[in-house]
Order: C-alpha cells, then structure tokens, then sequence
C-alpha cells in the first residue's frame, strides 16, 4: 500500500528518531497521526530521507534472497582446512588493525559523539551515558537534549531531560536556545502550553 507523506510527518520524524528504537518510533508516530504504519515501513521512510536513530541497524532488504535459510547446510561442512586457509586465520588473542577500546570515541552519520562502553562492538550515544552516570537510566519515552545546542558540550548542567512530547514542541517551534537556561524556561513554556491545551479539549 502506498502512502503520501505530509513534510509535517518528515518533520514529526526528525524532532524523534534520535535515541529512539524504531519499534518505539513506530507506535508514537501512529498514536500522533491516528496511522497504522508498520516498523518496516518507518525504516524504509526513514532510510529515504537519510534519517537515522543512532541506535539501531536498519533493515536492507535488498540482501534478503542471499541470506541463509533456516536448515542450511554449508558446502565445506565437515571440511576442515580446505582451500589452505589456515595461516591466515586469527589466533587467539589477535587484536584486530581497526579495534577501538572501551572509552574510545566516534562521531556517527547524524553528528553526535558516540563512546565504547563495553566490547566487542557495545557502544551508546556520549551526551546519554554522561547524563546516566550522574541520574540513572533514561525512562522510557524521555530523551536528553543539550541545552545550549552544542553538540560537543557534555557539561552535565547542559544535559536536559525531556519527554518525546516536549521535544516534538521544542523542535517544532525551534525554542532550544544557544543558552541552556533559557532552554529550560521554554521548556517551562511548553508545559503550559500543553496543560491550556488540553483544559481547552476538556471543554
């Protein structure tokens, strides 16, 4: 089924996808415009317009048809050293040429520093694990921004938490501001927009 997407979807999109699972992605983006799009399909949107989480890997169906089904047995199965390979395997011990080790640093296709926090290849979005070693984990359906913009400026005091919701208005009406305080009052601001908001739906 083919579906036409508003730029207010696109931009919807943009205000949430960082830090938050597709799944989760999914189920808020149809909740807000009343849709029953699928995960795949939310990938497969976000893939065409370059957007990306930061935490998930996205699907590519293109590799499907190669993949090994289930039951699959291997040519050289049972086959050991065929081909005189053995030389070139990794021994125990070996150190890959391109490993990083744990509080390595990396910046990810969306412009947001990324640390290693365990091995093999377990790494979580920087400005998230400075803000959880100092308050706990995140709870779900939160995001922490930076209060001053700067995406290089991991000083707790300019990591802020907020709801998915206070994002989306925070984004929508570009109200985080070059100064973290000021971020803070908007984000007051947008509290009570949304209380007026709903006292007006109740009557």
């Amino acid at each position: 089924m083919n579906r036409k997407y508003s730029p207010e979807h696109i931009e919807w999109i943009k205000a949430n996808i960082q830090g938050c699972r597709f799944k989760e992605l999914t189920d808020m983006f149809n909740k807000q415009f009343g849709m029953n799009l699928r995960v795949s399909a939310m990938i497969s949107l976000s893939d065409r317009h370059s957007l990306h989480n930061g935490i998930d890997s996205r699907l590519n169906t293109g590799y499907e048809p190669t993949q090994f089904k289930k039951g699959h047995v291997p040519a050289n199965k049972g086959r050991k050293g065929v081909g005189g390979w053995e030389p070139t395997q990794f021994k125990k011990g070996h150190v890959p040429v391109n490993y990083r080790s744990v509080g390595s640093e990396r910046v990810n296709v969306d412009g947001y520093v990324e640390i290693k926090v365990a091995d093999p290849k377990t790494w979580a979005m920087k400005h998230a694990f400075v803000w959880e070693e100092h308050n706990g984990p995140i709870p779900k359906g939160y995001a922490v921004i930076f209060g001053d913009g700067d995406r290089r400026n991991f000083d707790i005091d300019n990591l802020i938490l907020v709801s998915k919701k206070q994002l989306v208005t925070l984004n929508k009406n570009h109200l985080i501001q070059k100064d973290a305080d000021l971020t803070r009052t908007a984000i007051i601001i947008t509290d009570i927009c949304h209380k007026v908001s709903e006292r007006k739906k109740r009557k």
